[in-house]
């Protein structure tokens, strides 16, 4: 007992940014102040909201699908069997992050400015073949699950705004989300986690009250399951509601006592739970089969306010849930060019842009004396006739990504949604096709802008353009 209590003392004292910010705000004058509300987030509540905003988002819209797909019966039971199977695993986590954390501590290891990852825990714990599978495991989930917000993002603002294709609004809202770079860590969404989980809480909520208001429709048919694909679909979608475990780790240790978190995941999963049961099981009461060919349970309830109200808050939520996803892939790519522990913030973020830039750098640095071009390993491609052409090639890459797709990038965006000149056209235009209309539009600025974002924007989102086709 004795060893434990100052073990457990110097891991708060150690917490990444939490004791230095809780000192900030315990040595405010008057006890309070706007940023500590907004801002400075580690407490329990705060973990708890940030495990109950992040378990349900754009699901929330999808498992009356999945009843559909499974039955009423089946749908009740896989969501509790399935919120009670990840509280478990997120406890095991807990556990494991404290074992880790206090063997390195031991070793006098400070984690000061170094926000701990589960491929870490798992490498300490049981050596670098677990990271492997730790990290790639981690970062495939959050990368596809970043890559969902924004697809649904588009797909939700279609029910109230179809003047744009779905594939524009994706990248209207990729630009938007690309701001999470400027939030340090998961101690800094207090803010965002409360007013997510009540978005979530207001479109449960809608979605039961409204079903149950329509009725059910004329001759409706509850059949499933019909298909053994189709069941097993649907349980994959629950088993997706409750499987937030890529984050739990940057979790707790946003939390001033990380050790306090080991029940949190239950409690927010039996939240979780009053929300998507009463949703998911008054929509599939009222719309029975129909819901199998409507994977969004919004596109079925009547236009009104309330349901519009419903669509920009989740749009809002889908915003938090990309930076929640997105926020552990900034901190491995932090740790790989070295400047994760730094304090400064205006630093992480610009790193967190710098996948296009940090190679051509690297390269320009790496042969920019004359000895080293001429050892040169790899010489430059057949088609650039000299390393000048390849010197100018990767500084066009920097400037052009730094002024134009993060710069200008965003000015545009704002100008474009003021003025509501979108490319309306199905697809973007080529690059070709994009000078074209600059030429025309010379004199026109917010023109100008939409065309450099839209041909910037072309390449990072070809992938979700694809994965748009099916939605």
């Amino acid at each position: 007992m004795s060893n434990q209590k100052p073990a457990e003392e110097e891991m708060v004292s150690i917490n990444d940014a939490g004791h230095e910010e809780k000192e900030e705000v315990s040595n405010d004058e008057s006890g309070f102040s706007l940023k500590s509300v907004l801002w400075h987030g580690g407490s329990v509540y705060d973990a708890w909201f940030s495990c109950s905003s992040n378990q349900v988002a754009q699901v929330l819209l999808t498992l009356p699908y999945s009843f559909s797909q499974m039955g009423m019966l089946s749908g009740i039971i896989l969501q509790i069997f399935y919120g009670v199977l990840g509280s478990w695993t997120a406890y095991l986590i807990s556990v494991l992050y404290v074992e880790y954390r206090s063997r390195k501590e031991k070793e006098n290891v400070s984690f000061r400015n170094h926000v701990i990852q589960w491929f870490e825990v798992l490498d300490g714990l049981l050596g670098p073949s677990w990271k492997a599978i730790g990290l790639a495991f981690n970062c495939t989930f959050l990368l596809f699950g970043s890559v969902i917000q924004l697809i649904a993002c588009a797909s939700n603002i279609y029910y109230i705004d179809d003047k744009l294709d779905k594939r524009t609004w994706t990248y209207i809202f990729g630009a938007c989300c690309a701001t999470t770079v400027f939030i340090p860590s998961f101690h800094n969404y207090r803010i965002w986690s409360f007013l997510g989980l009540g978005m979530t809480t207001y479109t449960a909520w809608y979605m039961t009250v409204a079903s149950l208001v329509h009725g059910q429709v004329e001759g409706v048919i509850h059949s499933g399951p019909t298909k053994g694909i189709l069941y097993f679909t649907g349980a994959t979608n629950i088993l997706y509601t409750f499987g937030g475990h890529a984050v739990t780790v940057e979790i707790m240790h946003a939390m001033w006592k990380p050790q306090k978190f080991k029940y949190i995941y239950l409690f927010a999963t039996l939240y979780v739970l009053t929300l998507t049961l009463p949703s998911a099981s008054a929509t599939y009461w009222a719309f029975g089969d129909q819901l199998l060919t409507h994977s969004n349970a919004l596109s079925l309830l009547p236009r009104t306010p309330w349901r519009d109200a419903a669509v920009v808050l989740m749009l809002i939520h889908q915003f938090i849930t990309f930076g929640f996803a997105c926020t552990p892939l900034y901190f491995v790519w932090e740790k790989v060019i070295g400047i994760h522990d730094t304090k400064s913030i205006l630093l992480r973020a610009i790193s967190r842009f710098t996948v296009y830039i940090i190679p051509s750098l690297a390269h320009m640095l790496t042969y920019r004396s004359a000895s080293a071009r001429q050892n040169a390993a790899e010489k430059p491609p057949f088609f650039i006739p000299s390393w000048t052409a390849m010197y100018v090639l990767n500084a066009f890459i920097v400037v052009w990504v730094l002024v134009v797709g993060f710069g200008l990038g965003r000015a545009g965006l704002v100008c474009q949604i003021s003025s509501s000149k979108w490319t309306r056209s199905a697809s973007l235009p080529s690059a070709t096709s994009a000078l074209l209309r600059l030429l025309q539009n010379t004199v026109k600025p917010c023109s100008i802008l939409n065309l450099l974002i839209t041909h910037v924007l072309h390449g990072v989102g070809s992938s979700i353009s694809s994965a748009l086709c099916f939605v």
